[in-house]
């Protein structure tokens, strides 16, 4: 077991040779396949979902741990998903920009589409019997079907058609907060609370950020292979301004839900990222620079993506804090109850 890549894989996207991907065991491949660096993403909005549960005394360890891992399977199966269609679309061919910042196993020759597909269907089995598990824990209820359903039209739909027809970046909106945190505080909690919905969004938009900075790095080569992503219909100017407005729509909104006192001011620990903040927002203003600047990362997830590494790094800080602060705030109530 190769635990020096598992720690690798998981934060950053490493770039193996043909040679070095046939001495890696099963476990690192997977890593690597389903991009696990940024799964982190997933695990912050299930640990907001068990947070948001906590807050109202209906936290629960064993359907919160279901939730965590059928949520991380599933995205993990998205990404084994997206993969596949692209490459059976012929999407990936001719140096396509994603080929250049990662590997792509199947148009590398790293596995075959018997194997991708394999990985595929066994990650996808094990996220669905989580989600089975939750709809028996909760009775059978017809809105976790509900929920079930609408995570697997996204998960199969996302890369086609939704990003085809520039929907892929509010599926992702709606994914990583309403249906995750939401949909989670839901299982947890055996209640619907849109107070819960609007407070997922300030996460939910940083995760949108990334998503819309990579459709910014690919826009040419997006448009030239019909992929009609946000970006590619309203240009990289007004998509880069897009992304400056979500970031500062997140912390608007964490003000004014503390404002409205939905949260304590311990939720403010977020602007403890504003540092990171300040070095994409500057970034953000101007063009993609035409060559690497010489503090920027190449490789593993940095150049040639430029908007999509800023956007991520600014929502890890934020989300970890994110999640710091809604901890101390369900701490807060639980030492003072009103």
């Amino acid at each position: 077991m190769n635990f020096a890549m598992w720690n690798k894989a998981l934060n950053v996207i490493p770039s193996v040779s043909r040679e070095e991907w046939e001495d890696l065991d099963l476990v690192s491949k997977w890593l690597i396949s389903t991009r696990a660096a940024v799964l982190i993403m997933t695990f912050i909005s299930t640990v907001l979902a068990g947070l948001f549960a906590a807050r109202d005394s209906a936290f629960h360890f064993i359907p919160w741990l279901t939730i965590v891992f059928g949520l991380i399977m599933a995205h993990a199966s998205n990404n084994l998903f997206n993969d596949y269609t692209d490459y059976i679309r012929g999407v990936d061919q001719d140096n396509y920009y994603r080929t250049m910042y990662g590997p792509q196993p199947l148009t590398h020759g790293l596995m075959t589409k018997r194997q991708h597909l394999t990985y595929f269907v066994i990650t996808g089995l094990l996220g669905l019997t989580a989600g089975l598990c939750l709809i028996w824990y909760n009775n059978f209820d017809p809105v976790v079907w509900a929920l079930l359903g609408i995570g697997a039209l996204f998960l199969l739909f996302y890369t086609w058609p939704l990003k085809y027809i520039a929907l892929g970046e509010l599926a992702v909106l709606i994914v990583w907060g309403p249906l995750m945190i939401g949909g989670g505080y839901y299982v947890l909690a055996h209640r619907w609370d849109w107070n819960v919905v609007l407070a997922t969004l300030p996460y939910a938009l940083g995760v949108t950020t990334v998503i819309v900075g990579k459709h910014i790095d690919k826009i040419d080569g997006d448009q030239a292979k019909n992929i009609h992503t946000l970006p590619v219909l309203i240009g990289e100017k007004m998509s880069r301004y897009l992304v400056m407005g979500m970031v500062i729509l997140q912390y608007s909104l964490l003000i004014y839900l503390v404002v409205a006192k939905y949260f304590t001011p311990l939720i403010l620990i977020v602007l403890m990222a504003i540092p990171r903040l300040r070095t994409v927002l500057p970034a953000i203003l101007n063009p993609k620079p035409a060559t690497r600047p010489q503090d920027f990362p190449e490789g593993q997830g940095g150049w040639p993506l430029y908007f999509a590494p800023l956007a991520f790094w600014h929502n890890r800080s934020f989300g970890t804090l994110f999640v710091l602060g809604l901890f101390a705030d369900v701490l807060i109530r639980i030492l003072l109850p009103t």
